[in-house]
């Protein structure tokens, strides 16, 4: 079933809002079971490494849709918020300890934004719709990066290609794996736009400010190699090997893993990016949109018709 989209109003995200019966029911009651609500993704906690997976199903809409971005920030609002109230209850041994989010679609993390959507909505200038869309991704990827106000170490598990927004939601984790046959970039500016939902905050995090706005305007694809190089992506692992590179890192800390947990938590305190700044810069990004020449369109559709190709 789709979940709906809901407005966030604070940055934390622990409204006075009920958890969804589904998503309780699996934290609750089968710790090991897998989530099936989702028509896009497949979530579950192994309990024996304390990693929590969130699956992209092979089917899943390989661009953020309108409908993925409301079930994730959906199940993240209620993710948050269950756990947020066993540390309450129980104590922080009750959460897991990792978040992986990943993709089983073949040879794809996430390609990003919907273009489409965006085309039809910059013709109708849609100023409204856009900017509901917009600030939505902003919500998940923050959601991410503030590891749902949670103690735990979110990893992005990129197995497949990750461009704009997808690449966007990688940034976001604290830690980034990379199968090594990945290729990684932000192509907006080759249709006149630059991206919004996070880029330049989390780039900023790992490279200098102007070396974050090179990397953006350059457009260009990356191999992991280069971005390992630049730190940019934390490890490599060879093609397959990305689930077992995530489990070797996560026993690797596993006598350490008080401090890092709290190292982690300390970091992502002082250097977090704020929802209300990321909305602004948003905001900004779709004034950009509705200024959009026809040349800047007709990039934008050459760039449509190459995703399809892709499955997009």
């Amino acid at each position: 079933m789709l979940l709906g989209s809901r407005q966030l109003s604070n940055e934390n995200f622990i409204a006075d809002q009920p958890v969804n019966s589904t998503v309780r029911r699996l934290f609750e009651n089968d710790r090991q079971g897998r989530d099936k609500s989702s028509p896009f993704f497949t979530n579950y906690l192994d309990a024996q490494s304390g990693i929590h997976w969130l699956r992209l199903r092979p089917d899943c809409p390989a661009k953020f849709t309108n409908e993925l971005v409301s079930d994730l920030c959906d199940f993240h609002f209620n993710f948050s918020r269950h756990f947020t109230e066993d540390v309450n209850s129980i104590g922080q041994d009750s959460i897991p300890g990792y978040y992986v989010m990943t993709s089983d679609i073949d040879g794809v993390f996430n390609l990003g934004g919907d273009l489409s959507y965006f085309l039809e909505l910059i013709r109708a200038q849609n100023r409204d719709e856009l900017t509901l869309y917009a600030r939505k991704c902003v919500r998940l990827v923050h959601q991410i990066s503030n590891s749902f106000n949670l103690p735990l170490t979110t990893i992005a598990l990129v197995k497949g290609n990750a461009l704009g927004g997808g690449m966007e939601a990688a940034l976001s984790a604290q830690i980034i794996v990379a199968e090594r046959h990945v290729k990684m970039g932000l192509p907006e500016v080759l249709f006149n736009m630059y991206p919004g939902m996070g880029a330049w905050h989390f780039l900023s995090q790992r490279l200098t400010p102007k070396a974050a706005e090179k990397f953006i305007l350059s457009g260009k694809t990356y191999a992991v190699e280069e971005l390992y190089e630049m730190g940019i992506v934390d490890y490599i692992a060879e093609s397959g090997e990305g689930e077992e590179v995530v489990e070797r890192l996560v026993r690797r800390e596993k006598n350490q893993y008080l401090a890092a947990r709290n190292l982690r938590h300390a970091i992502r305190k002082d250097s977090s990016v704020s929802l209300k700044s990321m909305l602004e810069f948003v905001d900004q990004w779709v004034e950009n949109a509705m200024s959009l020449q026809e040349s800047d369109l007709n990039h934008m559709r050459y760039l449509i018709r190459s995703q399809r190709t892709r499955g997009f």
